[in-house]
């Protein structure tokens, strides 16, 4: 099989995004070398230096999932989360009140 990398494409790719591990940092590296930005992602994957972006939501904070968020209301009410999975079908905002309010309480 064919290389699509030559090592000194591999070595300059890797100390470039060590450096500064950043999506422009990719965006450049396929612009360099003549590749697509998911070709240059595989292969630091592979080199095993990629880090993938941590996702944010509108508001910039970290997602938190409803069952999450169940367990945050079941701890805070000391209960057994395992009862108030039913709750994970409530919409997100309602829950998110419910976590409030719980939490209040101290």
């Amino acid at each position: 099989m064919a290389a699509n990398y030559t090592e000194e494409q591999v070595t300059t790719m890797v100390s470039w995004y060590s450096a500064n591990p950043t999506r422009e940092t990719v965006e450049l590296c396929a612009k360099e070398f003549d590749k697509s930005i998911k070709s240059v992602i595989g292969k630091l994957s592979r080199e095993g230096v990629y880090v993938k972006a941590e996702y944010l939501s509108k508001t910039g904070q970290r997602p938190v999932t409803k069952k999450q968020m169940v367990t945050l209301i079941a701890q805070e009410l000391v209960g057994d989360s395992d009862k108030l999975m039913g709750l994970e079908k409530a919409p997100k905002a309602d829950l998110k009140y419910l976590l409030d309010l719980v939490a209040l309480d101290e």
